[in-house]
């Protein structure tokens, strides 16, 4: 009895507990950039925090964008329209002495029930007819939003008060980081706790194939009305996150190029996971910000910066579609399985 407890126990002691208790390569990593995350606001200049923060705002939508792209198998090229309207709402709540932070909480809950409403016609199409249909609605509305004096026209909305919450007010730079690091962090949560459940699970036998999903008991339109919901429910937010902060909306704020430069960083970081949408939102926004420092130089026509900027759009598409199609993130974790599973092989 007792070489049976010898032989038994450093099997359960070695190879069990010790295995279990081991965190995972994705959780170290994440808690890693957590932190990260954090000290950035601290560690950068004050001039260099603006930066950051509107990288923070772009990764919200481009989750958002990247599980409505991967997952329900659905491109919009509209989703800058979901980010205005967010923009538009917190901003009118606001500069109607209503609560500021009742103007943050409508703006996601308005940009969903918005794409709820014109997601019911437009859901009917599919592949490039869903793309171009959403890329007219965004043009409809900065036609329609130019042209109201409520909305203030052309001109905008200008002195958006500064966000209030429980008495105190946001009014740094580093204040508007952490803000929009506690947004984009909310966002991520429910995204992945959306992917992993059953409902996730649905959205990819949608994006593979809507009749097999429907056939395997999916509710097809259901799903892909709650998706298509739910990210632009997340521009909202951002979008309202922007207002307070920049305190001032315009038309001019929400370019179509905007809607375009959320695809490339979801194409370029990989559609379908977190990871990719927060990479290619970080390579992208830093990347506008080299190209906007080349285009104001001296001697540099006005248009520079937008014709610089479409350019390398068109590039990095190639390139991506090209070499890396599933994009950054999922080809470098497929590289690293590749290069791994030998020495996992020899263990």
């Amino acid at each position: 009895m007792s070489v049976s407890v010898r032989k038994n126990r450093p099997v359960t002691g070695a190879a069990g507990p010790a295995s279990r208790r081991r965190p995972a390569f994705g959780t170290v990593a994440a808690a890693a950039v957590a932190v990260v995350a954090l000290l950035v606001p601290l560690l950068l200049p004050e001039t260099q925090v603006s930066v950051y923060v509107l990288l923070l705002l772009a990764a919200i939508v481009a989750v958002g964008l990247s599980m409505l792209m991967g997952y329900a198998g659905q491109v919009s090229l509209g989703q800058a329209s979901f980010t205005m309207i967010g923009g538009y709402t917190a901003a009118l709540t606001a500069t109607h002495d209503l609560p500021t932070w009742l103007g943050l909480l409508l703006a996601p809950v308005v940009a969903a029930a918005c794409a709820a409403l014109v997601g019911v016609p437009l859901l009917r199409l599919r592949g490039h007819q869903l793309a171009f249909g959403t890329l007219a609605i965004q043009l409809i509305l900065l036609s329609l939003v130019g042209r109201q004096e409520w909305t203030g026209g052309d001109i905008g909305l200008q002195g958006v008060p500064r966000l209030r919450v429980a008495g105190y007010e946001f009014a740094s730079e580093v204040s508007y980081a952490y803000l929009a690091l506690g947004a984009l962090g909310l966002v991520v949560l429910i995204t992945r706790h959306i992917v992993t459940s059953r409902p996730g699970r649905g959205l990819r036998a949608l994006a593979t194939s809507e009749v097999a999903a429907a056939s395997s008991g999916v509710p097809v339109a259901l799903y892909k009305q709650a998706v298509f919901s739910l990210s632009a429910g997340f521009a909202g937010l951002a979008g309202g996150v922007y207002a307070f902060y920049i305190g001032y909306v315009a038309p001019g704020s929400f370019p179509v190029l905007l809607s375009f430069e959320y695809v490339v960083m979801v194409v370029v970081g990989g559609a379908g996971t977190i990871w990719g949408a927060l990479a290619g939102a970080t390579a992208i926004t830093l990347l506008l910000q080299m190209l906007n420092d080349i285009g104001t130089r001296e001697g540099m026509p006005a248009s520079a910066p937008t014709v610089l900027s479409y350019a390398v759009y068109g590039l990095l598409l190639v390139l991506v579609v090209l070499f890396l199609p599933r994009g950054l993130v999922p080809s470098a974790a497929a590289w690293w399985e590749r290069r791994s599973s030998p020495d996992r092989a020899k263990g």
